[in-house]
């Protein structure tokens, strides 16, 4: 099972991030359609994102309510009531179909909680936060064990938080031309 993350405040955004526009599609767009090619997927709302909501019902796709009081609280609900799952963020829209694949693969091998990263050099340079990796919101939930899994799509490490970041998201999206 993959679910959305898509239940936070978006402080840092101060709009509802899933709902936003990247090249006239909403966020939260971007990430499902790559998901449900994948497994069966669900978007985690809350008390804090009514027009994600609104969006998930007007647009027939599966969600599941969460407490909203904060990412930790709001996965563990998750994981107590659905079991072990794939973990995608909702602001992370270059995310690929073959990087959900993988970590789902190295899941099913390792039956851990698995952090995904990414080399931090390989990101665009407007997204990186520091040497080394970056983590990615891309991972499993599990109640036993910790792993890493690195992955080699650069543009995973492309996490839209700020107005800027939503700039710099709309001029790669427009030079990887899609």
């Amino acid at each position: 099972m993959i679910i959305i993350m898509a239940g936070g405040k978006s402080s840092r955004m101060g709009k509802e991030k899933p709902v936003l526009k990247l090249m006239g599609k909403e966020l939260i767009m971007w990430v499902y359609e790559k998901a449900k090619k994948v497994d069966e997927t669900y978007v985690a709302i809350s008390k804090n994102t009514e027009k994600t909501f609104e969006f998930c019902r007007k647009n027939k796709i599966p969600f599941i309510k969460t407490s909203g009081n904060g990412y930790v609280s709001d996965v563990i609900y998750i994981l107590r009531e659905y079991g072990p799952f794939i973990s995608i963020a909702s602001d992370i829209p270059f995310v690929k179909s073959e990087d959900i694949i993988s970590i789902m693969n190295y899941f099913k091998l390792k039956k851990v909680s698995i952090t995904g990263l990414v080399p931090s050099h390989i990101v665009p340079l407007e997204f990186r936060r520091n040497e080394g990796y970056i983590v990615v919101g891309l991972n499993s939930v599990t109640e036993s064990g910790e792993d890493i899994f690195v992955f080699d799509n650069p543009y995973l490490g492309v996490n839209i938080n700020t107005p800027t970041d939503l700039k710099n998201a709309e001029k790669i999206a427009r030079k990887l031309n899609i």
